[in-house]
């Protein structure tokens, strides 16, 4: 079963310094028909304007992962990490008992756009952990690149939980396909372009929810940017 849930319907909220788009409840965004998908608890579409940010505040017992699309995003947080995070970049923080980070757009006069993605852990309460990967577009170019797995997967970062994210840029007309157990929950969001998921078809920032589904074909119906989440 794929449930597409179309781009208008897409709850937005613009702060002036930050505009976004929240696929679930979140923040003063309350819909308890619309909390999770599985273990994906939130997924944001963030454009940072330049010199803005989220000053230093606190995490725990999550997955956050951050996919950085233009500009550059900065990270700091009380354990003595920083990076930079630049375009094709992802970063995770796995928060476990705590941490408190910061992040603003590195950029004073450009707008930074980046997907934030938090899931549910496997086990609470461990080492909070962070690291970040660069990830080329020809290493996306007309595959489901992996870049983030619970371990399992070869060149990935690495997250508590049995999930993995797979980012891709299509040309028209090009195939990728996702073999995954039915009882998982797959998640695909079109980035930039529009693409058919078995038979349904999405535009740019439409998000297709799937279950029950052992195989997930993707096709591009024209230049494309996707992003593929598999989760319990």
């Amino acid at each position: 079963m794929i449930t597409v849930i179309p781009n208008a319907s897409r709850y937005h909220a613009d702060a002036g310094w930050l505009s976004t788009y929240w696929h679930f409840s979140f923040s003063d965004y309350y819909d308890p028909a619309n909390m999770n998908w599985g273990a994906l608890r939130v997924f944001n579409d963030d454009v940072i304007q330049g010199g803005g940010g989220f000053d230093l505040h606190p995490h725990r017992d999550m997955e956050i992962i951050t996919y950085v699309l233009d500009g550059q995003l900065k990270h700091g947080d009380h354990l003595g990490n920083s990076g930079v995070i630049s375009p094709g970049e992802v970063q995770v923080m796995s928060a476990g008992k705590g941490i408190m980070h910061s992040e603003h757009n590195a950029l004073p006069d450009k707008p930074t756009h980046l997907m934030q993605i938090w899931i549910l852990p496997k086990e609470k309460g461990v080492k909070p952990r962070w690291e970040q990967k660069q990830f080329t577009p020809e290493q996306r170019d007309g595959k489901l690149l992996p870049v983030v797995s619970g371990g399992n997967i070869a060149d990935t970062l690495t997250i508590n939980q049995d999930a993995s994210i797979y980012v891709s840029k299509l040309s028209a007309g090009q195939k990728v396909v996702h073999e995954t157990a039915e009882q998982r929950h797959p998640y695909l969001f079109v980035i930039d372009g529009g693409a058919v998921v078995n038979g349904k078809t999405l535009a740019k920032g439409d998000q297709a929810r799937i279950t029950g589904e052992s195989r997930v074909e993707v096709e591009a119906r024209e230049n494309s940017e996707l992003i593929l989440i598999d989760v319990p």
